[in-house]
């Protein structure tokens, strides 16, 4: 058993930010004392609401993300942020530029903010991001903000950490409907179109709010009906679901902003805040976390079986780099010694 300073583990449950940034790093370096300290505080975590805020590049994202600290923040919450900045495949570099507009809230006590580079890992998420996230809850910070990368259709693992998912859209994408179908259309519980002074603001606006009604109407249940004709199992009124009620019948809503002026930022909090309360009175935060459990130990489990089956590999079939040039001579196939290295690891 590795041994994690009980002083940095006391010291991050106080809050101390040094101590969150040293363990914040050791995390995303992947050192086994960084993990260590991580299972002791992984107790004193699950209170923070996390949030995801997500969507295409250019959308706004960090911008909004800085208007919602400054609304948390004169209510008196403390705040956590981690954003997502692509790494470069060439150099492994990352510029982090987050920070950089979030500079407003750099001396706030109230607020921790970590920049992460992806280092390759896909999903608009980087490998170590849902252990950072931890850390700022078990650290006390009432929100956790999580900043994507800019994703696409189908980039959706922030889906599988956060809470409540923003996904910010913006007029003038082109084809608005191909920019936010598919699982991004599914995974919002609120939607954020920015830029919203922009010429073809309402069109997007109106285009999100068929896509949801077109939405409600495949997901609804056909009506039955009785010995006197009559509807029954119809579904309750939308307006009375719309951006409240049960968790199954949550309808995203859609809010329009200027992140740049602050329009539509309380509007945009609010709509997290009731998706929050419905977390809360329907028991759907607790289905959540679930998933964010499963997700994290499949993903551990993968990562750790990965590690073995390589280096299993390494000692009886060779390095994968020499595994590789065989398969590339066509002197072997790569689904026959997968299928070999998986029986061994079974056996």
């Amino acid at each position: 058993m590795i041994a994690a300073p009980r002083h940095l583990v006391d010291r991050v449950l106080a809050g101390d930010v040094r101590a969150t940034a040293q363990l914040m790093r050791d995390l995303d370096d992947r050192l086994p004392e960084g993990i260590e300290a991580l299972r002791r505080l992984f107790r004193h975590t699950g209170r923070a609401h996390v949030v995801g805020i997500t969507g295409p590049p250019g959308a706004g994202k960090s911008t909004l993300t800085d208007r919602l600290i400054g609304w948390h923040r004169a209510r008196g919450r403390t705040v956590g942020v981690v954003a997502v900045d692509p790494t470069s495949p060439f150099t492994g570099g990352a510029i982090l530029g987050d920070r950089i507009r979030m500079q407003d809230h750099a001396t706030d006590p109230g607020v921790f903010i970590r920049s992460l580079g992806t280092r390759g890992h896909l999903g608009g998420l980087s490998r170590s991001t849902a252990e950072l996230v931890h850390v700022l809850d078990a650290s006390g910070k009432d929100v956790v903000l999580v900043e994507t990368v800019g994703v696409g259709q189908d980039e959706v693992e922030i889906a599988e950490l956060a809470h409540t998912i923003v996904v910010v859209t913006v007029p003038g994408l082109g084809d608005d409907v191909q920019a936010i179908k598919a699982g991004v259309l599914e995974i919002a519980d609120v939607f954020g179109v920015n830029k919203g002074d922009r010429e073809g603001a309402d069109r997007t606006v109106r285009d999100l709010q068929g896509l949801i009604e077109l939405r409600r109407a495949v997901q609804r249940p056909p009506p039955d009906h009785d010995l006197q004709h009559r509807p029954v199992g119809a579904p309750a009124d939308p307006a009375a679901r719309r951006g409240g009620g049960d968790a199954g019948g949550w309808e995203p809503p859609v809010v329009r902003t200027v992140a740049t002026t602050g329009a539509g930022i309380d509007e945009l909090a609010q709509a997290i805040d009731r998706h929050r309360a419905s977390l809360d009175a329907t028991g759907e935060r607790g289905r959540r976390e679930a998933s964010r459990a499963r997700a994290t130990f499949v993903a551990l489990l993968r990562e750790r079986l990965l590690a073995g089956a390589l280096a299993r590999l390494e000692r009886e079939l060779g390095h994968l780099d020499e595994v590789a040039a065989r398969i590339a001579a066509r002197e072997t196939d790569p689904w026959g010694l997968a299928d070999e290295l998986a029986r061994r690891l079974q056996a």
